[in-house]
């Protein structure tokens, strides 16, 4: 294959598999700037996304675009049925204590997913068919536009309802102090439901839109979940423009490094990337350092 081919091929594969790291990222980073907590139930909302989108349209014979609404919607009431089960009793909700909890919703996420839903992989056809597009000389599949479309419209109502909206703007006030926005009459509680739902709504897209390509089944949570968690890091935790740039970024690195070193380090990408943060600017990318006075 021509070198400047298999760029774009690499490059369009790439920001496909990034963008569903970005949604993923950018789900986080909704827990995070609501609750200061890191949920790691979010890979296992997109595996069950996919789930019940595939489920849907295989049992009850119905289109693909109304079995992806669906499971788009459930997985949202999920994510809002867990928050109201399992963070919504606690008197005190610090932010350890929410991860931790996560960590369980995660594991009950997964369980009954394989329970009700089966161990099988899973799928159904692209959203406009499997015919590819070329694209000076790479052959594309549609999907891959619609993954790339979706995310960044996902991105953009996301960016706008964090500033434009009065829920938005109460959620992002509850995350700065609890007890201030408490103070000012905002329903704090509620906030992190809103949070809860609309995180598990990210998970949700990101597993419809990329089970046609990839399938799905219960145990693609945690690696997904890794991958995302890897992108709000690497973008900076709270910055919703930087995870989803670092997501895009961390699916091209593995693309490129699969396809010109060999795809046994592929998974590593994210590993060496988290660490390399991590050691060097534990802040993220695009994040900010905090100074606190003592």
């Amino acid at each position: 294959m021509d070198v400047y081919v298999q760029a774009i091929q690499l490059l369009i594969a790439g920001l496909t598999t990034g963008s569903i790291y970005a949604i993923v990222a950018v789900g986080f980073n909704v827990i995070f700037k609501s609750t200061d907590s890191i949920n790691f139930a979010q890979g296992e909302w997109v595996m069950t996304g996919g789930m019940i989108a595939a489920t849907a349209y295989a049992t009850a014979i119905i289109p693909v675009w109304l079995s992806c609404s669906i499971a788009v919607v459930a997985v949202s009431l999920i994510g809002g049925v867990s928050e109201r089960l399992v963070i919504h009793p606690l008197k005190k909700p610090s932010p350890m204590l929410i991860t931790l909890l996560s960590i369980g919703i995660a594991i009950c996420t997964k369980s009954l997913v394989m329970l009700i839903l089966g161990k099988t992989p899973m799928g159904y056809p692209a959203f406009s068919g499997d015919q590819p597009v070329m694209l000076g000389g790479a052959s594309i599949t549609p999907q891959s536009f619609w993954v790339l479309g979706l995310a960044f419209a996902f991105m953009l109502m996301t960016q706008f309802f964090f500033e434009r909206t009065l829920l938005g703007k109460t959620m992002r006030a509850a995350a700065a102090d609890r007890d201030a926005a408490a103070l000012v009459g905002i329903n704090v509680k509620r906030s992190v439901m809103w949070a809860f739902m609309l995180a598990a709504l990210a998970g949700g897209v990101a597993g419809v839109i990329i089970t046609p390509i990839t399938l799905t089944s219960y145990d693609n949570g945690t690696i997904l979940g890794f991958k995302g968690f890897s992108a709000a890091v690497l973008g900076g935790l709270g910055s919703l423009h930087g995870a989803f740039l670092a997501g895009l970024f961390l699916g091209i690195a593995e693309s490129l490094t699969g396809g010109l070193l060999s795809s046994h380090f592929k998974d590593a990408v994210s590993f060496v990337l988290l660490l390399l943060v991590l050691f060097l600017r534990p802040q993220g990318i695009f994040g900010k350092a905090e100074i606190s006075k003592v």
